[in-house]
C-alpha cells in the first residue's frame, strides 16, 4: 500500500477553511489578523481559532497556523501574547519565518509543532540541518527546485527526522521567496511582511520583445507530476491560495483530492485538469519541478485566464467565443458557489458545549462529572470537602497572613474558578449543582488541580502550557569604539583596494562555485584577507562545491547570506557573519544565530528604518554591520528575464546559460519608475532598484552600536553614477566615519542620484 501524502490546503478566512474540509484536505494552513504572509486575507481571529481547531479535528483535519513575516523588535511583547493563547488552543503546527520566533519557540513554546516558511528560501542540504537544530519538524522547500533536486533535500531531511511539503498548484512568485524587495522599497509593503502590492504583475511599457506585463509568470500546478513527487518522497502537496475564496478552495481541492485518490488505488493520474482550469488562474506551467525553465513561463496578462482558455478549447479565441466562455463560466461558478455554500451552512465552529454536574459532600471529595458532545469523565478533588468557618466576602479577601479564606462552593465562585474552560474549544453551558451538599469548602489548590485535569482531558490528555513571560534582553556594553570600514568586491581587479585603508574586503562568490572552485581557491589563498562573501542561492551541486571550499580554505572568517553555509562554518568551527540577505530585524534573530550556531556577528537587514534599528539590543560579544551604500538587489529569480524584454536566441535556462551569460537591460512602469535587469557569469538573474543605497544619516543617527559599516563597490550599473575613482569613493566614506567636516556633502556630491527610501519608511 502506498504511503500517504498530505493534501494542505489554504484557509483565507473562515468559508474557505470549511470548504478546504469539505473537499477533503488532510490540512489547512490560515493566519491571524497580525503576524503572517497574507494580510489581503480576510484571515481569521483569536477568538475564531479555536471553534476551527474542534470543527478540523472532528473531521480528521490538521490546522497550522502562519506565522510567517520577520517580526520587528516592537512586535515581541504582542507576539508572545498571542503565542501564550495559540499554544493552548490545540493547532496542529505553527510556520515561521524569522529566526527570533524560531529561537523563541524553541526555547519558551516547546509543545507547538514547528514548520519552516517557504520564506526561508531552504534548497540545500544544509539549511535541512540548519532548520532541524533549530527544532523545526517540516520545511516547506523552495518552489523553484526541480524534482531531482526535492529529491536530494526530502532524503536528507527524512535523515534528520524531518518531513517535507511542496507547492503544487496557485500563483508563482517569479523571485525566489524571501528574497523580494520591490515591493518593500516601492511602497514600503515588504514581502517579508505579508505586504506584498506584487508590482512584478504590473504593467511596463511595451517592452522590444513586446510585453507589457514582462515580470509575470504563470500559475503553478504539478497535478500532473503526482507520481513524480511522490518518487521524490515528499510528504505533503501545498496549495497556493489564501486571498482566494470559498469557491475556488473548494474546486482545486476537490480536484487534487480526487488525483490522490486515483492514485492509491489504480496507480494512474489523470491529466485532465479542466476542473482547474474553471476557477481563476494565469495560465499554468510546472517549468521549475521538470528543470525545463522556458520563455514559455511567461504569460503577458496577470489577470484571469479562465474565460480565455474556455474559449480556445471550444469557440475558438474569437470576441463571440469569449462572451459565451465567459457566460459559462458565470454559470459554472455560481453554482458550484450555491453547492458549497449549502454544505458550508451546516458546519459550525461555535465553541461545544459542556454539561457539569457538582457533586460532594462533607468529609468526601469533589466530584465534577463532565458531559461534551463526544463523550463523559469524571474528575475528583485530592482532598476532602469541609463546612466552612467564616467564610469570605469576596474572592479577593485575605487573611492577615496573606492567605485567602475559605469560599462557599456556589455557582458564581466555581464558574470564575473554571473561566480557562471557556477559553477553549468547549464552554460551560451548564453548571449543576443540585447534588452538592451547602456551605462547604475545599482548598483553591485542589479546584485548580481540577480544572487543569479538565483542560488536559479536553486537549486529548495533552498537557496545556502555561503562560510564558520571556526576559527583558539587557543591552549589550558598548566600548565606544570607532565603527571600521568594509569593503565588497567581486571583480580580482579591485583587489588592490585592499590597501586603502579599509579594515576587511569581503570577495561576493558567485552562486555557481563548481565550475569556478579550483580558481576560487586559489584566489583566497594568494590573497589570505579576503573574506569570502556566500551568496543566498546556493542549489544543488553549487552547495557541495562552497562546503568543498570551506573545507579546503578553512578561512579564518567568512560572510554568508546562506544558512546552509552558516551551518557548515559552525559544524567546522568557521567563524561566520549572517549576511544581510538573511533578513535579520530584532535582538532574538541574533541570539539565535549566536546560541545556536556560534555566530560572531550580523548585517541587520536593510529594511528597517532609524527608530527600529534602535530597538534591536545586541547580543554580548556580538558584532552589527551595516551597509552603507550598495546597489539595491530587488529581486533574484531562475528565471531568463531577458526573455520578455529584450528577447533571446535561447529559449531555455540551462547550465550554460547561468555561466556565461552576461546582460543588462531595463523596464520602466506606468509610473515612470525604471528598474535595471542584471545578470552576471555565474549568477542568476537579477532586478537592481534604479537608484543605489546610500544612507550617510546612520552614522549619527545611531552611535555606539555598528562595529563596522560596509560599502560595496561591486561593478553593477545602475543609474546612480561615480564623478570619483573607487578609491576616492572609500576615502570619502572614512572621512565620514571618522567625522571630517564636509565629508556628508562631498559622498553625496561624488555619488549623483541615490536613495535611503528604506532607512525613512521601514517595514
Amino acid at each position: 500500500m502506498k504511503k500517504e501524502i498530505e493534501l494542505l490546503a489554504p484557509g483565507g478566512d473562515i468559508d474557505s477553511i470549511k470548504a478546504a474540509i469539505l473537499a477533503g484536505a488532510d490540512a489547512v494552513y490560515c493566519g491571524l489578523e497580525r503576524f503572517n504572509a497574507r494580510n489581503r486575507a480576510e484571515n481569521i481571529t483569536l477568538d475564531n481559532l479555536n471553534g476551527i481547531v474542534r470543527l478540523a479535528h472532528r473531521n480528521s483535519c490538521e490546522i497550522f497556523l502562519t506565522v510567517n513575516i520577520i517580526i520587528v523588535e516592537s512586535e515581541i511583547p504582542a507576539l508572545v501574547g498571542m503565542l501564550n493563547r495559540v499554544v493552548k488552543i490545540g493547532i496542529d503546527g505553527i510556520i515561521v519565518q524569522d529566526l527570533g520566533l524560531l529561537y523563541l519557540l524553541s526555547r519558551y513554546f516547546p509543545t507547538l509543532k514547528v514548520h519552516a516558511s517557504t520564506q526561508l528560501t531552504t534548497h540545500n542540504p544544509g539549511q535541512i540541518k540548519f532548520l532541524r537544530h533549530l527544532g523545526v519538524a517540516r520545511v516547506n522547500l523552495s518552489r523553484e527546485l526541480s524534482l531531482d533536486e526535492i529529491k536530494e533535500l526530502s532524503s536528507v531531511a527524512h535523515e534528520n527526522r524531518l518531513l517535507t511539503e511542496v507547492f503544487v498548484h496557485g500563483s508563482n512568485c517569479i523571485s525566489f521567496s524571501g528574497l523580494c524587495y520591490m515591493s518593500s522599497l516601492h511602497g514600503g509593503n515588504s514581502g517579508n511582511r505579508g505586504r506584498c502590492s506584487q508590482p512584478c504583475r504590473d504593467q511596463y511599457l511595451t517592452t522590444a520583445e513586446g510585453m507589457n506585463f514582462p515580470l509575470n509568470i504563470k500559475d503553478n500546478s504539478a497535478y500532473s507530476d503526482l507520481d513524480a513527487l511522490y518518487d521524490a518522497g515528499i510528504d505533503s502537496i501545498k496549495i497556493e491560495g489564501r486571498i482566494k475564496k470559498y469557491h475556488y478552495v473548494y474546486t482545486v481541492v476537490d480536484t487534487w483530492r480526487k488525483q490522490l485518490q486515483q492514485f492509491y488505488s489504480q496507480g494512474t493520474t489523470s491529466s485532465d485538469d479542466s476542473s482547474l482550469r474553471k476557477v481563476f488562474n494565469r495560465d499554468f506551467s510546472n517549468s521549475f519541478l521538470r528543470g525545463s525553465i522556458s520563455n514559455q513561463i511567461f504569460i503577458d496578462n496577470p489577470r484571469d485566464n479562465s474565460a480565455l482558455h474556455r474559449s480556445r478549447q471550444y469557440s475558438g479565441s474569437t470576441t463571440k467565443g469569449l462572451t459565451v466562455a465567459k457566460k459559462e463560466l458565470y454559470e459554472l461558478k455560481t453554482e458550484i458557489i450555491e453547492s458549497v455554500q449549502e454544505r458550508i451552512n451546516t458546519l459550525s465552529i461555535e465553541q461545544a458545549p459542556l454539561r457539569i454536574t457538582v457533586s460532594g459532600s462533607a468529609n468526601k471529595p469533589l466530584q465534577l462529572f463532565v458531559e461534551t458532545p463526544e463523550s463523559t469523565f469524571t474528575v475528583s478533588s485530592d482532598t476532602k470537602l469541609k463546612y466552612i468557618v467564616n467564610p469570605a466576602e469576596d474572592n479577593d479577601s485575605r487573611h492577615s497572613n496573606g492567605k485567602k479564606p475559605p469560599q462557599y462552593l456556589d455557582r458564581q465562585f466555581l464558574l470564575k474558578r473554571l473561566k480557562a474552560i471557556n477559553e477553549t474549544e468547549y464552554f460551560i453551558e451548564d453548571l449543576d449543582l443540585e447534588k452538592l451538599q451547602e456551605e462547604l469548602s475545599i482548598p483553591f489548590s485542589s479546584l485548580t488541580r481540577i480544572k487543569n485535569e479538565i483542560l488536559f482531558i479536553l486537549n486529548g490528555s495533552k498537557k496545556s502550557a502555561g503562560p510564558v513571560e520571556i526576559p527583558p534582553l539587557k543591552e549589550a556594553g558598548s566600548d565606544n569604539a570607532k565603527p571600521s570600514l568594509s569593503l565588497l568586491i567581486s571583480s580580482q581587479d579591485d583587489l588592490y583596494l585592499a590597501e586603502d585603508g579599509v579594515a576587511e574586503i569581503y570577495f561576493q562568490l558567485p552562486s555557481t562555485i563548481q565550475h569556478n572552485l579550483s580558481q576560487l581557491i586559489e584566489l583566497f589563498m594568494h590573497n589570505p584577507k579576503l573574506i569570502p562573501w556566500f551568496p543566498a542561492l546556493l542549489i544543488g551541486e553549487e552547495y557541495h562545491a562552497a562546503v568543498e571550499l570551506l573545507h579546503q580554505l578553512k578561512p579564518e572568517k567568512i560572510v554568508t547570506n546562506n544558512s546552509g553555509v552558516a551551518y557548515e562554518a559552525y559544524r567546522k568551527k568557521i567563524p561566520w557573519v549572517a549576511g544581510p540577505y538573511m533578513n535579520l530585524v530584532n535582538s532574538f534573530s541574533m541570539l539565535c544565530l549566536k546560541e545556536n550556531f556560534s555566530c560572531s556577528g550580523a548585517f541587520v537587514s536593510n529594511e528597517l528604518n532609524k527608530n527600529q534599528i534602535k530597538r534591536i539590543k545586541k547580543p554580548d560579544d556580538f558584532d552589527l554591520y551595516y551597509s552603507i551604500y550598495h546597489p539595491i538587489v530587488l529581486m533574484t529569480s531562475r528565471v531568463c528575464m531577458f526573455h520578455p524584454v529584450t528577447g533571446c536566441e535561447k529559449n531555455i535556462v540551462d547550465d550554460r546559460c547561468i555561466q556565461r551569460c552576461e546582460k543588462s537591460a531595463s523596464i520602466t512602469n506606468l509610473k515612470d519608475v525604471s528598474f535595471i535587469i542584471d545578470k552576471v557569469k555565474g549568477g542568476y538573474h537579477s532586478i537592481y532598484n534604479e537608484y543605489d543605497f546610500l544612507n550617510t544619516d546612520v552614522v549619527a543617527d545611531i552611535p555606539n552600536t555598528f562595529s563596522s559599516f560596509l560599502i560595496d563597490l561591486r561593478d553593477i550599473k545602475t543609474s546612480t553614477s561615480t564623478k570619483v575613482e573607487k578609491s576616492a569613493i572609500i576615502r570619502l566614506f572614512r572621512g565620514l566615519l571618522n567625522g571630517e567636516s564636509g565629508s556628508t556633502d562631498k559622498l553625496h556630491r561624488s555619488i549623483s542620484l541615490s536613495t535611503k527610501t528604506q532607512y525613512i519608511k521601514g517595514i
